[in-house]
């Protein structure tokens, strides 16, 4: 046996999806409008996870410019079939509808090049694929159902793909409304077939509080469905606002070779009172079956805190573990986040604005800054613990106080936190300026001279619970607060969206041209 602490992908990694091939587990999950998107997973345990790339990856794959915070690459579904990697997606515009849709892309390697994107012809969002024993493939999904019953009402609609031509084919089939009476939001299905029996698995009640999952069953792919009569077979939402994890739901299943059957969910952690600035995360629940339906966390009938972890589930035995991954390793790993770190992304594009330098970067300023749903010169890494320390050291000159290089704490272009180094109004001194812009309006939390000269500056944001304290030193000085940032307004509860918060670096002119170039000659990550 081995112990797995919950979540097993701490930090915003929403709507995980899974499958096994051979000896090896995969998995992926929403990034939204981050960039490189889709983080493909691997691991041989479902404990000890490494990650191989991601599958959206190059300039010209998805365009994802003007896609405001929240919106972008929702609820993946990823599958293998003879020999080829599936993965389905929903491309989300919120300010043009149009512009979305359903897309898949294929790969032989999981950790790339995958395919460009082939756009499916069906609406909705939530795409998940069944590859059935009898060689057909079928497509299905959520969207608002036709004729309503109640507000936010869906369905579940299935239809047959051509893996051929990538087209749909045959009539559509109209599958589940959902479990409860009034329940909103029956979304991220997934089909399975155990035992001869077709399983549609659901997330109902939105992806919040009253998050839960459903299943239901049926003789025949196309249906009729019949609800399991334990419906909901996982929920927090009984447990109340104050309970340590809430929101589960939108979970995938797979077999490990021993036979044992596991769950990944999202769910969230809350912490300094309903707030949880981690975001949705990842989780790993055991499954058994009863009476022919699944039994999630059985026995506790909620997500567990430690899962204990047989080793069967290896199927080479416990031997050939993953290169760099040994399982004494914490992750993420604390210390310095370097270069080519997989860890980092960018928003909407490639950080063609950012060149390598030693354990650190150069980071070619941009007129672009947060507030605008474009690809400012921002480079960050999610916020994966609660008690965290964030510091970057850089040699920055500022031409004016237009000029603003630093950290930033992001949750949405309305809503961050930026620890910046900067001219002072007059032009003749540096500064360090801490901001919050909460709800599209700027607060300046503090502000702290600095000398002038090359002298290279350290800045930190050090995470304790939901006190950002924001500080600064010059040189060898020890560092000083410049000012403290509330988290409790920093998470989707008070912002709304679906983030969690990412923790990165920023070099913007604010809509003046530049040619400014910042030194960052470090940046490290070290949870407490």
């Amino acid at each position: 046996m081995t112990a797995v602490h919950n979540p097993i992908l701490p930090g915003c990694y929403p709507d995980p999806t899974i499958c096994r091939v051979g000896a090896d587990y995969y998995l992926v999950t929403s990034t939204f409008e981050y960039f490189p998107g889709l983080p493909v997973f691997r691991s041989r345990d479902l404990v000890h996870w490494e990650q191989l790339g991601h599958a959206l990856d190059r300039a010209g794959q998805l365009d994802l410019r003007g896609i405001a915070s929240s919106g972008g690459l929702y609820a993946p579904t990823l599958r293998h079939h003879d020999g080829v990697f599936w993965l389905v997606c929903t491309l989300v515009d919120q300010g043009d509808p149009a512009r979305g849709g359903n897309f898949v892309l294929t790969a032989t390697d999981p950790a790339g090049p995958w395919s460009d994107p082939v756009w499916l012809d069906e609406d909705g969002i939530d795409p998940s694929l069944f590859f059935d024993d009898d060689g057909r493939v079928w497509l299905h999904g959520t969207r608002l159902a036709r004729e309503p019953e109640w507000h936010d009402q869906t369905e579940v609609w299935l239809r047959e793909l051509d893996p051929a031509t990538m087209r749909l084919i045959g009539p559509e089939h109209v599958l589940w409304r959902g479990a409860v009476l009034g329940a909103v939001w029956a979304e991220g299905p997934h089909l399975y077939r155990v035992d001869g029996t077709y399983y549609l698995l659901a997330a109902e009640g939105g992806t919040e509080f009253h998050h839960a999952i459903s299943v239901a069953r049926s003789e025949s792919v196309t249906g009729p469905y019949v609800g399991n009569r334990a419906n909901p077979v996982l929920t927090h939402r009984h447990l109340g606002r104050g309970t340590d994890i809430v929101g589960v739901g939108h979970a995938d299943l797979v077999e490990a070779p021993d036979g044992t059957w596991w769950a990944v969910l999202l769910a969230m952690r809350t912490y300094g009172g309903y707030h949880y600035n981690l975001g949705r995360e990842t989780f790993l629940v055991p499954v058994t079956w009863e009476d022919g339906w699944p039994v999630f966390a059985p026995g506790q009938g909620r997500v567990p805190l430690v899962v204990e972890v047989p080793d069967g589930v290896r199927a080479d035995g416990g031997a050939g573990r993953l290169a760099d991954t040994p399982p004494a390793d914490p992750w993420p790993p604390a210390g310095p986040v370097l270069p080519g770190d997989l860890r980092w992304t960018g928003l909407r594009g490639p950080a063609d604005f950012a060149e390598p330098h030693g354990e650190g970067w150069l980071l070619h300023m941009r007129p672009d800054n947060l507030t605008d749903a474009t690809t400012p010169a921002f480079l960050g890494v999610r916020q994966q613990h609660q008690d965290v320390t964030v510091r970057a050291v850089l040699r920055f000159d500022p031409a004016g106080p237009d000029e603003q290089a630093g950290l930033v704490v992001r949750q949405s272009e309305r809503d961050h936190v930026l620890l910046v180094v900067t001219r002072t109004p007059d032009g003749v001194g540096r500064r360090v300026l801490a901001v919050h812009r909460r709800a599209g309006t700027a607060t300046v939390l503090g502000d702290r001279l600095l000398p002038d000269g090359d002298h290279p500056v350290t800045l930190a944001v050090q995470a304790r619970g939901q006190d950002y304290v924001l500080l600064a030193a010059v040189g060898d000085a020890p560092p000083t607060a410049v000012g403290v940032a509330d988290g409790r307004t920093l998470d989707s509860v008070a912002t709304g969206g679906f983030l969690g918060l990412w923790l990165g670096l920023i070099a913007t002119s604010n809509g003046s041209p530049s040619d400014t170039v910042v030194v960052v000659e470090r940046f490290e990550y070290l949870p407490r």
